[in-house]
């Protein structure tokens, strides 16, 4: 059942990803015509950052693809992670990008050029609508809250829109009061919001990446549930890391009583799943062990016929 409302939800994903980029670089292409003609930094850097969108989305549609590949003995857990390394690749785009417009601002402020305020205004009205479109699209169809990949992209697209509103913003500025410095002004705004979003998301991708604990995960209440399963008189190396978005993995040692038998532990192991799953963690490993030599490698749970017999589960 989670497996299918995962599936699910990645189709809906890659969908919403693939219908917004080719709307993203179809404008790109006109807004980047239009900067060169009306000669505005406002209009250029939304359209740099539209093609950085672009890039994004076509690196989100790539990820979901990879993550669709089965696992095999080489990638064990399949290449789901893949979608990590694009939202990385996304959240660094967007700091590189931010820097290149604070550089290109700076020097329109020492040196401000004639703008063609008119057109700028046209072509940026039609990135507003088209940036809203793609951003709703990406709400509304896809999981931005929980999915790092998707969230990387939309955040592209909301730094395109709020650079569309400063264009048209400055673009009135200069059309109404003549005032050149307002187009690389609007620039560094954008520059700071699509700054402040790529190092969110790189520092959220970054964290998955170094297997940290899920951010939705209460640990102190795993630890609780788990050792408020009857049976269980403790636990330890507890390990919880994300596969990828959406996915929660959990490892750890439990401590039974020695004489429980095979089928005793398949229940503990049963209702302790049970319990994890609806706090968010999709695949579980515990390994039993006795409570007269916790520590010990090979100690696990007593078979009915034999005493030596070790009992492994992995879900």
């Amino acid at each position: 059942m989670m497996g299918h409302g995962h599936d699910h939800t990645h189709g809906a994903n890659k969908k919403a990803l693939m219908i917004s980029f080719f709307l993203t670089t179809g404008f790109m292409v006109i807004e980047a015509i239009g900067g060169f003609l009306t000669n505005s930094l406002a209009l250029l850097s939304d359209a740099g950052h539209m093609l950085s969108d672009s890039i994004s989305l076509g690196v989100g549609v790539l990820a979901f693809t990879m993550g669709e590949r089965a696992a095999n003995y080489s990638k064990t857990y399949g290449y789901k992670r893949f979608e990590i390394l694009a939202a990385v690749f996304n959240g660094v785009t967007l700091v590189l990008i931010s820097i290149y417009i604070f550089y290109e601002a700076y020097k329109r402020f020492t040196n401000p050029p004639e703008v063609a305020s008119t057109g700028m205004l046209v072509i940026a009205v039609i990135g507003l609508f088209v940036n809203i479109l793609v951003a709703w699209m990406l709400m509304s169809k896809g999981d931005t809250k929980e999915n790092l990949n998707l969230r990387a992209a939309f955040l592209h697209v909301l730094g395109d829109l709020l650079g569309s509103v400063g264009a048209i913003a400055a673009a009135l500025l200069i059309l109404f009061f003549g005032w050149g410095w307002a187009d690389p002004l609007a620039s560094v705004i954008v520059a700071v919001l699509i700054l402040i979003s790529g190092a969110r998301v790189t520092k959220d991708a970054v964290h998955v990446l170094m297997e940290g604990t899920p951010k939705n995960v209460d640990l102190d209440n795993i630890i609780q549930t788990i050792e408020g399963v009857r049976g269980i008189f403790g636990i330890h190396d507890l390990h919880i890391w994300s596969i990828t978005s959406g996915q929660n993995a959990l490892s750890c040692h439990a401590v039974v009583d020695a004489d429980f038998t095979i089928q005793e532990c398949q229940e503990i192991l049963r209702a302790v799943e049970h319990e994890l799953e609806h706090m968010g963690i999709g695949h579980v490993t515990i390994q039993m062990e006795s409570d007269s030599h916790p520590h010990e490698d090979a100690l696990l749970c007593k078979n009915e016929s034999d005493d030596s017999a070790s009992h492994g589960h992995s879900h």
